[in-house]
């Protein structure tokens, strides 16, 4: 293997020889320039960029004498090139017929001297995002024996000209045009078409192309197009009925745009009915669009068609029932996730396809489990991905499942009413997500199959001991871990050491007893931790990854360790409801995210990207992954605010700090407002002491601010006026005085912000309205509930006063019939005296406006 690589270096340095030779006829007089830029580039050259078609052995000397003629074919895909130019050198190697330079991290402008390459066949620069074009693409219309150009993801935005030179490549069969920042078509350059009818395949993706400039041009190269991607552009309305015309098509994405169901669908004649009769049609990707209304039944017609995507529509109350499927024999993919479609079939319906991904989220599937999906496993079982989350299930899980579903790569019933228990045997699963469910029993047994693994059961009816987790089979790369909201209980066993590679792991709101295990100090991987029960704080010293501390909620005592300041990287620090004391260390300012803005990269959701397994050819080329999942995970912050807990379930952005209801004393310590990046902060119920930061004001980004409920004493600083993205206030409860500072933003916070302070005063406070004050030798430690008790009182009071008054006076007078007589007789000469008064005083006033049109006249 060194031998070969040795002499794939021997041939790079004697193709860069070759070239210096022949642009400097004496090489002592060569440019030191040009020299060096040769020497930086095979530097930068890790691995061999060549590739010859053609057995390479020999001297380099003869070498450089023949690679001309044997250079067809430079291929160096994939590997890391740091950023280095495209060598303007390869415009020389006019033998070749492939260029493959994709996905090298290469910088800078294609070089024109490429367009020398005149028998180029294929050409590949995509996935090279730093990598632009220079003006127009002009130097692309010498390359005449084209079949295949990819140019992915490099930036094109001054090729005015893509769509002319495109239609003058009349060998042209394959084009990858994604997320180039295309301009826009020009109704000049559709006159000037001269379409070839070789192009069979067309990726235009990703780039913001609008309807009335891509169609034009599209609907004139599209004859024998069997690929077209048209995916996150700005196609708006309806679908064009010309697609139906693209006889060839065989895989057709129009995701992610703005296009419509025309309001003819019930004549049968919209796009989308159009599309139905495309004979050879595979592929069928229409979503997240705005697609609304009734799906036609005429897309059953596609009995071809392997994949159907239509997530993210507004489907909502369209039913979908058997006839829609009815034609789908060859059907492997089905997507309706967020839809809200209702999916009803007969119970003892078998339908005609087997699929190996089905995607109903937010779908409407129940009450009952859906039976037909047993039979889905029963012919041939290639499975890999089933989420039926969030649909509408109340009922018990099948007997069956767990035998026809294992094996699958995902499964995610997560978000309905599934009850049911584990069976005893091993699960087999790679990526699982059964939360919010109804499930109850032990924990299972689970096998891994050394695979990226997730595993959440959170908020379900789980009871007995995790030990289990010390069977899992293959868990060695076990990323996501969340048995949080359960009935788990014992002690948590010592066997962390398994799972080297967990990124999240949440046991939260259990009722585990003991310490947990000193293992958890090996997750050093770990960016998310929220546990519950009597757990020792020095278990996060080595934790120097994570990213979200919650340990709220436990039986804490003694100081915060001073080891917690080294976990530089966390953006939530929460360490509410304990019994924790002392003071707050000074050293928290050594959280860097909290003290300077870094990279928003650097998120607490979880993004976690599985692509299976990849099949080795007997070439040496890995094939496409077998499967690719995506698993989206966040751990909820409850941050308590106004005495009650408050749910961030988007934490990507949030940085805070939440040490309410403990015993911490003292005061704030100075180094505390260094942390300019900090959005919340709440140090509420505790015995806090002293004047309020005055620095406070440094925490710019500072949105919700709870003091509450200490003994903060003397005057509110001026600088809390110049926090101007605070949108929640409470220094209620505290021994301040003096008067509020003035500003826009203090003002506008509501009086109760600052109830019961000693002598405070100046607005938001109302002038008639004296702060409550505690009596003398009694700390302001009372809760609101105490401060609102008056107001309940008087509520109920007045309640109780109206009802017993009208039913009262109610009962007496259909209680005895004199009374009632009574009364309808006053009620009747109260309706009498009332019409008599009024016909009078309209009499008066009539007479009296005569008099004065007599006097006028």
């Amino acid at each position: 293997m060194s031998s070969m690589r040795s002499r794939k270096l021997v041939l790079f340095f004697a193709i860069s020889c070759l070239l210096l030779h022949e642009k400097c006829t004496d090489t002592s007089v060569c440019k030191e320039s040009e020299r060096k830029r040769y020497l930086n580039l095979s530097t930068a050259f890790k691995q061999p960029i060549f590739q010859a078609t053609t057995p390479f052995f020999g001297k380099v000397r003869s070498a450089v004498y023949g690679v001309k003629s044997i250079a067809t074919a430079l291929q160096d895909t994939c590997n890391d090139f740091n950023g280095s130019l495209i060598p303007e050198f390869f415009g020389s190697l006019k033998k070749l017929k492939l260029l493959d330079l994709s996905n090298a991290n290469f910088r800078g402008p294609i070089p024109s001297l490429l367009g020398n390459l005149s028998v180029l066949e294929t050409l590949r620069l995509g996935g090279n995002r730093r990598v632009f074009n220079v003006g127009k693409l002009e130097w692309l219309s010498h390359l005449s024996r084209l079949k295949e150009v990819d140019l992915s993801f490099t930036n094109l935005s001054n090729a005015n000209d893509w769509s002319q030179i495109i239609n003058h490549l009349p060998l042209l069969q394959k084009l990858n045009l994604r997320d180039c920042d295309l301009p826009s078509i020009s109704s000049s350059s559709v006159s000037l078409t001269n379409s070839s009818t070789s192009l069979n395949t067309l990726d235009l993706s990703y780039n913001n192309l609008p309807s009335s400039a891509i169609y034009p041009w599209l609907f004139n190269v599209s004859s024998n197009l069997v690929s077209l991607d048209l995916s996150s552009n700005q196609l708006k309305g309806p679908i064009p009925e010309a697609f139906g015309n693209m006889m060839a098509i065989q895989e057709l994405y129009l995701s992610d745009n703005l296009l419509v169901l025309a309001e003819n669908q019930g004549r049968g004649d919209s796009g989308l009915n159009e599309i139905g009769k495309l004979p050879d049609l595979r592929v069928l990707d229409l979503g997240y669009n705005l697609l609304n209304g009734s799906i036609s039944k005429s897309i059953g017609q596609l009995s071809n068609l392997r994949v159907l995507r239509l997530p993210g529509n507004s489907f909502s109350g369209d039913v979908i029932s058997e006839a829609h499927f009815s034609n789908f024999t060859n059907l492997q993919v089905s997507d309706l996730s967020y839809t809200s479609l209702t999916l009803k079939f007969n119970t003892r319906w078998i339908p005609p396809f087997q699929l190996s991904q089905i995607k109903l989220c937010s779908c409407k599937l129940g009450p009952r489990f859906p039976d037909w999906l047993r039979t889905q496993m029963d012919v041939c079982p290639d499975m890999e991905y089933l989420d039926i989350s969030a649909s509408g299930i109340s009922d018990s899980l099948p007997y069956w499942f767990w035998d026809k579903f294992q094996g699958l790569s995902y499964i995610n019933m997560s978000f309905n009413q599934i009850s049911g228990t584990f069976p005893n045997n091993s699960i087999h699963i790679i990526h699982l997500d059964l939360s919010s469910n109804n499930f109850s029993g032990p924990l299972p047994r689970f096998s891994l199959d050394y695979y990226t693994g997730t595993i959440n059961l959170s908020k379900n009816k789980f009871t007995g001991s995790v030990s289990p987790i010390c069977n899992f089979t293959d868990a060695v790369s076990l990323t996501l871990f969340d048995l949080s909201n359960n009935l788990f209980s014992g002690v948590v066993p010592d066997c962390f050491g398994s799972f080297p590679f967990l990124t999240a792991l949440n046991l939260g709101d259990n009722s585990f007893s003991g310490s947990l295990p000193s293992s958890l100090g090996s997750l050093v991987s770990l960016e998310m931790l929220s546990l519950r029960g009597e757990i020792p704080m020095r278990i996060s010293q080595k934790l120097s990854s994570l990213v979200f501390l919650s340990l709220q909620g436990n039986q804490f005592r003694g100081r915060i360790p001073h080891q917690l300041c080294g976990l530089k990287y966390l953006h939530i620090l929460d360490l509410s409801v304990n019994k924790i004391s002392g003071t707050i260390p000074p050293c928290l300012n050594n959280f860097t995210s909290m003290v300077k803005q870094v990279s928003l990269d650097r998120r607490l959701e979880h993004h976690i990207l599985d692509t299976g397994p990849r099949v080795l050819s007997l070439e040496g080329v890995y094939s496409e992954p077998i499967w690719i999942i995506q698993v989206r995970y966040i751990d909820e912050a409850l941050l308590t605010w106004k005495g009650t807990k408050q749910s961030y379930p988007e934490l990507g952005l949030l940085l805070a700090i939440d040490l309410s209801c403990n015993k911490l004393t003292g005061e704030i310590p100075e180094e505390l407002s260094s942390l300019q990046e900090l959005v919340v902060l709440n140090l509420s119920r505790n015995h806090f002491n002293g004047k309020i930061l005055q620095k406070i004001g440094h925490i710019r980004q500072l949105e919700v601010l709870d003091l509450s409920r200490n003994k903060f004493s003397g005057n509110i600083p001026t600088s809390l006026s110049e926090l101007t993205f605070l949108s929640n206030l409470n220094l209620s409860y505290n021994d301040l005085s003096g008067k509020i500072p003035a500003s826009t933003q203090l003002q506008s916070f509501a009086p109760s912000s600052f109830s019961h302070n000693r002598g405070l005063r100046g607005p938001p406070i109302s002038p008639n309205c004296s702060m409550v004050e505690p009596p003398p030798g009694k700390a302001a430690v009372g809760s609101e509930e105490d401060c609102d008790e008056f107001m309940k009182w008087f509520y109920t009071s007045m309640g109780l006063g109206f009802a017993v008054g009208f039913w009262g006076f109610c009962s007496v007078v259909f209680s005895k019939r004199s009374w009632r007589h009574s009364y309808y007789r006053y009620m009747d000469n109260a309706k009498d005296w009332v019409y008599v008064t009024f016909v009078l005083l309209k009499a008066r006033l009539v007479r009296r406006i005569k008099g004065l049109s007599t006097r006028s006249d």
